[in-house]
């Protein structure tokens, strides 16, 4: 009997690790939708900030809030609980909506990664290559072809979610060798190799700049240093936490072998890609000072007067 317990359901955690589990997911799970949720309020009500740039940060954070109200919670359940009890529908759904969510997060990415290459190395050109119009059909085509996309990767789990299941109370999904390496140049090489060539470039032309101003105005150089060590530290930290959250869910992929959500890591790799979603808001909002001033606007819930949504903000 036991032995059939265990097999049907898994074994179960004890209770003071579920509590602490249960704690530490939730508030990340929480964090990440205040962040994002922050950065939607504060471009949506503040007229100065609703630019062709912000846009891109205002979809950003769509897809990452989404994350953490949508995917977050079942990926809580799914990890702490010894089965899965929320029926095969939810299961093929669930793994839909996360993927569908995260390819729109990346690319997201890259589409700031691009209108940044265009605002620093094409300034003059940029009011006439990106306009809101542009960027709204970007984004448009950005969350269509992460919902195509990632039904034909996981179609097979769609029309059968209980493929791979070996036993009653399991969700497993498999994604083969050859749709794991195509998802690994689509959604990790491609993306990451954009982004890091497009800021470097970004960089190498705001250190021309910083340089160029510091041979005309002496009293820049301050300034102009400051801008680089800024700039630096920002592609930095920009390419690192991508890399760091997205490189352990694509290990299997580059060893050759099939993701699935049953090897011991998965809980692991996947919860690391999530988080992205939590620190997106930091590393694309928290470096504009625009942000933290709305921040203080909502909570004090000055905003709530009127034609506040006119004001100076930048």
């Amino acid at each position: 009997i036991n032995l059939t317990f265990l097999n049907l359901y898994g074994v179960k955690r004890p209770r003071s690790e579920a509590v602490l589990l249960y704690t530490l997911l939730s508030s990340i799970t929480i964090v990440t939708v205040a962040l994002n949720l922050l950065v939607i309020i504060s471009i949506s009500y503040f007229r100065q900030l609703q630019t062709p740039t912000n846009m891109l940060l205002l979809s950003l954070a769509t897809s990452d809030l989404l994350v953490g109200l949508l995917v977050m919670p079942v990926e809580v359940v799914r990890f702490i609980e010894p089965c899965w009890l929320l029926g095969e529908a939810m299961c093929a759904l669930s793994y839909i909506v996360g993927f569908t969510l995260t390819s729109a997060s990346v690319g997201n990415m890259v589409l700031i990664s691009m209108d940044r290459y265009v605002a620093i190395c094409f300034p003059l050109q940029y009011a006439t290559k990106i306009t809101r119009s542009r960027t709204e059909v970007s984004v448009s085509l950005c969350w269509a072809c992460s919902l195509l996309y990632n039904g034909v990767i996981l179609k097979d789990h769609l029309r059968q979610p209980d493929r791979y299941n070996s036993c009653y109370g399991e969700c497993l999904v498999v994604i083969s060798y050859v749709s794991g390496t195509v998802d690994l140049v689509f959604t990790f090489i491609a993306p990451c190799s954009v982004i890091v060539l497009l800021y470097m470039r970004v960089f190498v032309e705001a250190a021309s700049q910083a340089r160029a101003m510091r041979s005309q105005v002496a009293a820049f150089t301050v300034t102009a240093k400051k801008s680089e060590k800024k700039a630096a530290r920002t592609l930095g930290i920009v390419i690192f936490m991508f890399l760091m959250t997205f490189c352990p869910y694509y290990y299997p992929s580059l060893a050759g072998q099939d993701i699935s959500n049953n090897a011991s890591s998965w809980a692991i790799v996947s919860w690391m890609v999530y988080f992205n979603s939590c620190l997106n808001p930091i590393i694309y909002a928290f470096f504009y000072p625009w942000f933290r001033k709305s921040i203080y606007l909502i909570v004090t819930l000055k905003i709530l007067k009127d034609d506040c949504s006119h004001i100076n903000i930048l």
